[in-house]
């Protein structure tokens, strides 16, 4: 981004709806195109505002990244059946945030290859992933008081789910998140470490001084009907929590734990190419110094593989989903127990 932000251009993205009516609307964010298949086209996101007089406004996320389809599947339900009376206040669904890459089943767009969790506070003359991020950071973001973020592993990883959120400069911002991630109910609330946090959705919100909580809810590329029991659970006691919606909070039978990730340490990543085999399933105790991973040598046999232990205690919060690992990937990311919260 070349220009301060109070010198941009308007974004080239316009709405289809009208945030400030009452009711509930269905329509697109739209952002003109040019490209081989459609020479005036538009990429069309799909946007559902649910409003009912004053309140607060919550942002509601998925696709952020394109194969994460917990976020995206339990958006879309939601979409279809909240109705205004349900709401104090309005609640803003939309359940593709990168529809290039959800169309193309991927993590990344189809048009440009854009990382869109990697491209904020984004450029309203750059891609379209670019414009995308843009258009949220200057447009979305700052009409919302609350933001959930709904993600979960796609493709290459799968996450015990949790409710995560950040620690923060602003107390008192960092306390109604955690609590946020708290009352979504999932079997995990985390205290999140983020490898490259700059170019995040999340810190453009929390540098607005909005409410941010995000999810991981499984992953694989697909979603089971548990996970998406979780997910619409944990929508449902967001909105309650931050006052959007009336009722009680539905919270898990067993008591949840509470986790964190104080730094880069907890995630384990591969120093090798080939065959992976980790010794743990998620959610299991883990015991620094014990092996948690061997990657095999596909290209010769009678090699005895590598083995990864692990450089602190905790429980196996995530894992590499593929079998097959190169150098580089995260095989595993360890998380500290601080309390169980039942």
């Amino acid at each position: 981004m070349t220009k301060p932000p109070g010198q941009l251009r308007p974004s080239p993205i316009s709405a289809t709806v009208d945030f400030d009516a009452d009711g509930v609307q269905h329509g697109f964010l739209k952002l003109p195109i040019s490209v081989d298949e459609s020479a005036w086209g538009a990429v069309m996101i799909p946007v559902t505002v649910v409003r009912n007089g004053e309140g607060p406004t919550a942002l509601l996320t998925g696709g952020n990244h394109g194969d994460e389809y917990e976020g995206i599947t339990s958006l879309l339900k939601l979409s279809n059946t909240l109705r205004a009376e349900d709401v104090s206040g309005r609640v803003i669904i939309v359940p593709c945030m990168n529809t290039p890459a959800v169309m193309a089943g991927k993590r990344t767009s189809g048009l440009d290859g854009g990382n869109l969790n990697r491209s904020f506070p984004g450029d309203p003359n750059g891609s379209v992933t670019e414009k995308i991020a843009d258009y949220f950071t200057r447009v979305m973001v700052p009409m919302c008081d609350v933001v959930l973020d709904l993600h979960s592993g796609g493709r290459t990883l799968d996450i015990i789910p949790f409710g995560a959120s950040h620690v923060l400069e602003n107390a008192e911002q960092q306390r109604q998140a955690l609590e946020g991630a708290k009352a979504l109910g999932a079997p995990y609330a985390m205290m999140m470490f983020e490898l490259d946090a700059a170019s995040l959705f999340d810190t453009v919100v929390e540098e607005q001084g909005k409410i941010f909580v995000a999810t991981e809810l499984g992953g694989g590329g697909t979603s089971t009907p548990e996970s998406l029991a979780i997910t619409e659970r944990g929508i449902r006691n967001f909105l309650i929590h931050f006052g959007l919606m009336r009722g009680e909070l539905e919270l898990p039978v067993e008591p949840q734990i509470y986790l964190d990730m104080p730094d880069a340490s907890c995630y384990v990543q591969s120093e090798h190419s080939g065959l992976l085999e980790l010794t743990l399933m998620l959610g299991d105790v883990v015991r620094k110094g014990e092996v948690i991973a061997r990657v095999y040598d596909l290209t010769r046999s009678g090699t005895p593989p590598v083995e990864y232990r692990a450089g602190r205690s905790g429980v196996l919060a995530a894992r590499r989903f593929p079998a097959q690992v190169n150098m580089g990937d995260t095989i595993a990311v360890i998380a500290e127990v601080v309390e169980s919260l039942g």
